[in-house]
C-alpha cells in the first residue's frame, strides 16, 4: 500500500533545478553562505574538550548543523552516515534499538541482556535498549567512538559508545519552533525555550510531539497504522553557575511511544493454524490477529556537578536515575490464528553514580574515575502455540551491582610524541531468576487466563554470580606536522555474563549456571590529517580484534512445542578491517562530506548445542553439543559500507537570504539478520539510500523552510526478521522493512 504523491518528489526536483539555476551573478552582494564541509568539531570522547582531529581513536562526530541540513529524524540516521554501524529498529518495535559496531551488538532485547554498544545521554548511560531510538531534537552533537572505550565511560562499552550530547541551556533567553508536515500524513512539532533567571542560573525545556501514518495496515484488523509513529518526548533543565568554578546542571526527559505493535511481513506460504496465509504483496502490510497495541515508556533524571579546584584539576560528579515499562504484543505467525503468539511485558529501572577527576596540565592530560550501577530488569511472557492449545508463561528478573575504577592519562613526551595509558577494573554482581511452565489453553494466568490448567514446570530457579575483569588500553601518537598525525593503540573490552530469561531447565539443565562474560582485544592504527591547503580531511584506522567467548542468543523449535533457548558463548572469532571518513571543501560554498567501513568477520569456533529427537522410548527431545563454526556468520554486519554527502550553498540578492542543498546516499553491503544464513529473511542484496533536502534561511536566520526527501529511490531493505519453519508454528518466516520513499517540508523560527 503506497500512499506517496509522486508530485512531491517532482516538485522536490523542480525546487532544486531552480536552485542551481540562480545565477551566481545574482549574489554578489548577498550574505555570505557556507556549505557545511570542514566543521571545527569539539568533542568530549576523552572526557575533555578536543578538537576531532586531535582525538587519537576512531570517532565520528556530527555538528546539529549537518544534522539538520541532512533531515535526521532519529539516531538510526547515524548508520547512513559511520562507517561500520548498524543502528536499526528492533524487530517488531517501534523505538527499541538494535546497535552494532564492527560486529560487536546486542540483537536480543530482551531484559538481562547486556547491550554491545553504550548509549550515553549527556554522559548518562542507558542501561536498555527499549525507547532508545532516540529522536534528535534540540541537540548539540552526536559522537560516535569505535573499539572498546572502558577507560574512558562508566560502563562497560565493549564494541563501542554513542553520544548523544544535549544543547546547553547558556544563559540567552530563546525560543525554537519547528512544524513539520509530509507524507503519510507525517505532523510533527517541536518546541525548544530558555528563560534566565538571573546571571547565574538558567531553566529551559524542550518537547517534541511526532505523528504519522502506517506504511503499511494490518488487512485483518483493519487497522491502517501498521509502521505508525505516535511519541511524545519532552525535557527539562536547570543551570545554575554561582561561580565561574563552579556548576550544577538538573535535567529530566521524558518519551512515550504509543505507535502500534508491527508484526512483520510473510515471506513464505503459511503452515498448520496459518495455513492459507498468502505472501501479501506490500512488504509493510500484515495479518496479524493478537492485537496492536503498544507502549513503551522511559523517563529519567539527573544531576551533574562540576567544581573546578584549580586551572589544572576539575571534580565531577554525574547521578541519574531512570525506569521505563514496554507492554508490547508480538504476532509472530502474521496471521488470524494464534499459531505462535507472544504478549509480553518488560519493566527496568537504573541508580548510577559517576565521580571523575579530570587533569589538564602542561604536559599531563587524563581522566580517573569511580562508577557504581545498581539495575533492575524484569518481564513476563507468554509463548502460545495454538496448533497444540499450550501455553508456555515464562518471568524472571535480573538485579546487576556494578562497581568499577578506571583512568586514562596522556604524557606529551614532545610536543609531537604523546603516549596514553588506561585501565579499568570492574565488579559485577548479579542475581537472576527464571520461572517457566506449560499451561494447556490460550494465554496463562501472568495475562489474565485464570482458567488455564497449569502442567510442567519447566524452569524456577533463582541464582548469583559474580564477574570481575579488568581491561587495560595504551596508544600512542605522533604529530608529523600541524595537519598530519598517527597513532596505534591496544585495548581490551569486556562485557558481563548473566542468566538467560528463556532458559528451559528441562532442555538444558546447565542453563541455571548462567553464561559467561565475552572479552575482546582489539588492536589499532589510525592516520588523521588535513590536504590542498587544509580543504580536504581524513580520518583512517584499520583495526583487528581478537574476540572470545562470544555471547550468541539462540532459539530452536522442538517436537514437544517447546522452544530451546540458547545462551552460548560460542567461542572465538576474529574481526579486522578498515575505516575512511573525512571531509571535501571545494569552495566557500560547495563541500562534500564522505566515509567508506570495511569488516571482514569469521568465526574460528562455535560450540552451541542442538536439540534432536531422543530414539530411544518415550519420544522427547534431547541437546547434544556441536560445532557449527564452518557455517556460521556475522549478524547485522556487511562487509562494505559507505556514504556520500554533497552539500552547495547559494546566497540570494539583497536580503532574500540563502539556499543550501544536500544530497546524500549511503551504501550497504548484504547482511546476515542471524548467525546462520537465510535467504528468505536475509538482506541478500546490497542496496544505496538516496536522500536531498533544499533549505531557505533568512538573512537574521529566524526563519528556516527545509523541503525533504529521504529513500527516493524507493529501495526495499530488510532490517530485521524471524525464522522458525514448519507447521507447528506456522512456518514462520518474516521479514521487518526499512522506511519507504518520504517527503516533507518543515519550518522553524526562533524567537528572541
Amino acid at each position: 500500500m503506497k500512499k506517496l504523491a509522486v508530485y512531491s518528489v517532482q516538485a522536490a526536483a523542480a525546487c532544486a533545478a531552480s536552485m542551481f539555476a540562480v545565477p551566481a551573478v545574482l549574489a554578489q552582494d548577498a550574505p555570505s553562505a557556507k556549505a557545511g564541509g570542514l566543521e571545527e568539531i569539539t568533542v568530549t570522547a576523552r572526557r575533555r574538550e578536543e578538537s576531532l582531529q586531535d582525538v587519537p581513536i576512531a570517532l565520528s562526530a556530527f555538528s546539529a548543523d549537518r544534522i539538520q541540513n541532512a533531515g535526521a529524524p532519529d539516531i538510526t540516521w547515524l548508520q547512513q552516515s559511520t562507517p561500520n554501524l548498524t543502528l536499526q529498529v528492533a524487530r517488531g518495535s517501534n523505538s527499541t534499538l538494535i546497535a552494532f559496531i564492527r560486529g560487536i551488538g546486542q540483537q536480543d532485547p530482551l531484559w538481562g541482556f547486556e547491550p554491545g554498544v553504550g548509549l550515553y545521554v549527556d554522559d548518562v548511560y542507558v542501561a536498555r535498549p527499549q525507547g532508545s531510538v532516540l529522536d534528535i531534537y534540540d541537540i548539540e552533537r552526536l559522537e560516535v567512538l569505535r573499539g572498546p572505550q572502558g577507560t574512558l565511560y562508566g560502563r562497560n562499552t565493549i564494541g563501542g559508545a554513542i553520544k548523544y550530547v544535549t544543547r546547553p541551556l547558556g544563559n540567552e533567553a530563546r525560543l525554537d519552533t519547528k512544524l513539520t508536515f509530509g507524507t503519510y500524513a507525517q505532523h510533527d512539532f517541536i518546541a525548544s525555550g530558555v528563560l534566565p533567571l538571573s546571571e547565574t542560573f538558567s531553566v529551559g525545556g524542550s518537547a517534541a510531539i511526532y505523528r504519522r501514518d502506517g506504511y503499511g495496515e494490518n488487512q485483518f484488523t483493519g487497522n491502517q497504522n501498521h509502521y505508525a509513529k505516535s511519541v511524545d518526548a519532552f525535557r527539562m533543565s536547570a543551570e545554575w553557575n554561582p561561580t565561574d568554578a563552579l556548576s550544577f546542571r538538573l535535567a529530566a526527559d521524558y518519551v512515550e511511544d504509543n505507535s502500534d505493535a508491527k508484526h512483520g511481513h510473510r515471506e513464505a506460504p503459511g503452515m498448520g493454524l496459518a495455513a492459507g496465509e498468502v505472501v501479501l504483496p506490500d512488504v509493510f502490510d500484515t495479518r496479524g490477529g493478537i492485537g496492536d497495541d503498544n507502549l513503551v515508556r522511559n523517563q529519567g533524571v539527573s544531576l551533574t556537578a562540576a567544581w573546578e579546584l584549580t586551572d589544572a584539576i576539575t571534580l565531577k560528579s554525574i547521578t541519574a536515575y531512570r525506569d521505563g515499562v514496554t507492554h508490547t504484543l508480538i504476532d509472530f505467525d502474521t496471521s488470524p490464528a494464534p499459531a505462535l503468539d507472544v504478549p509480553g511485558y518488560y519493566e527496568d529501572d537504573q541508580l548510577t553514580q559517576e565521580l571523575q577527576f579530570l587533569y589538564e596540565g602542561e604536559r599531563l592530560h587524563g581522566v580517573a574515575g569511580l562508577y557504581y550501577l545498581d539495575a533492575h530488569a524484569a518481564g513476563k511472557f507468554d509463548t502460545i502455540v495454538g496448533l497444540l492449545n499450550l501455553t508456555i508463561a515464562t518471568s524472571g528478573f535480573v538485579d546487576t551491582t556494578s562497581y568499577a575504577a578506571y583512568a586514562d592519562f596522556s604524557w606529551d613526551f614532545t610536543d609531537k610524541l604523546s603516549a596514553s595509558l588506561g585501565g579499568r577494573y570492574t565488579s559485577d554482581e548479579k542475581e537472576g531468576g527464571v520461572y517457566r511452565q506449560n499451561f494447556t489453553g490460550l494465554y496463562s494466568p501472568q495475562f489474565g487466563n485464570s482458567a488455564a490448567v497449569p502442567g510442567l514446570i519447566r524452569s524456577d530457579y533463582t541464582n548469583d554470580r559474580t564477574f570481575d575483569q579488568f581491561t587495560p588500553r595504551a596508544s600512542v601518537s605522533y604529530e608529523f606536522t600541524n595537519s598530519f598525525t598517527t597513532y596505534a593503540s591496544y585495548s581490551e573490552g569486556f562485557k558481563s555474563g548473566g542468566f538467560d530469561m528463556r532458559g528451559d531447565v528441562v532442555l538444558t539443565p546447565d542453563t541455571v549456571n548462567g553464561y559467561d562474560p565475552e572479552t575482546v582485544q582489539s588492536y589499532e592504527v589510525g592516520a588523521k590529517g588535513m590536504l590542498f591547503d587544509d580543504r580536504l580531511s581524513y580520518n583512517f584506522a584499520a583495526f583487528y580484534a581478537d574476540y572470545s567467548d562470544q555471547q550468541i542468543t539462540r532459539q530452536q523449535p522442538t517436537v514437544t512445542g517447546s522452544i530451546a533457548s540458547f545462551v552460548d558463548n560460542a567461542g572465538a572469532s576474529t574481526i579486522q578491517g578498515v575505516e575512511l571518513e573525512g571531509a571535501v571543501q571545494f569552495s566557500d560554498r560547495f563541500s562534500l562530506n564522505y566515509g567508506v567501513g570495511w569488516t571482514d568477520a569469521e568465526f574460528d569456533k562455535y560450540e552451541t548445542y542442538q536439540v534432536v529427537t531422543n530414539p530411544a522410548p518415550p519420544p522427547a527431545t534431547i541437546t547434544v553439543p556441536v560445532d557449527l563454526s564452518d557455517t556460521a556468520v556475522f549478524q547485522n554486519t556487511p562487509e562494505w559500507n559507505g556514504n556520500l554527502a554533497l552539500n552547495y550553498a547559494q546566497p540570494l540578492p539583497g536580503t532574500w537570504g540563502s539556499l543550501l542543498a544536500t544530497v546524500s546516499g549511503s551504501y550497504r553491503d548484504s547482511y546476515h539478520m542471524f548467525e546462520f544464513p537465510n535467504p528468505l529473511i536475509d538482506q541478500d542484496d546490497a542496496y544505496t539510500l538516496v536522500d536531498a533536502s533544499i533549505a531557505w534561511t533568512s538573512n537574521d536566520e529566524k526563519l528556516r523552510f527545509q523541503l525533504l526527501g529521504r529513500n527516493l529511490t524507493d529501495e526495499e531493505y530488510k532490517i530485521g526478521g524471524y525464522y522458525f519453519p514448519g507447521a507447528l508454528y506456522g512456518n514462520i518466516v518474516n521479514s521487518f522493512y526499512g522506511p519507504p520513499r518520504t517527503v516533507s517540508l518543515s519550518a522553524s523560527y526562533r524567537f528572541d
